[in-house]
């Protein structure tokens, strides 16, 4: 079931978020909840619960009604903490 919904995700909603300079990963689907992260520019981005809870979940209950919650695990991703780390060595 993973691989089909890295493809549904591939076609329907990462081309919607590639165009803000982000994505969207999966972490895991246990018990029926499938549960991802934003990557890039939407990672912790103000909307981006929004937009998972609008866009993502949509799509996936739509073509996978067995997952019963999309849930959007935030945190500091690695691209902002290498970010961060250039800025405070000066480079």
């Amino acid at each position: 079931m993973r691989a089909d919904i890295e493809k549904l995700l591939d076609e329907k909603v990462r081309p919607l978020f590639k165009n803000h300079g982000g994505g969207i990963e999966i972490l895991s689907i246990e018990e029926d909840i499938l549960k991802v992260k934003m990557i890039g520019q939407c990672s912790n981005c103000m909307s981006a619960s929004g937009e998972v809870q609008d866009i993502v979940s949509k799509e996936i209950k739509e073509r996978f009604p067995q997952i019963k919650e999309v849930v959007l695990i935030e945190g500091v991703s690695e691209e902002l903490l290498a970010m961060a780390r250039e800025l405070l060595n000066g480079r």
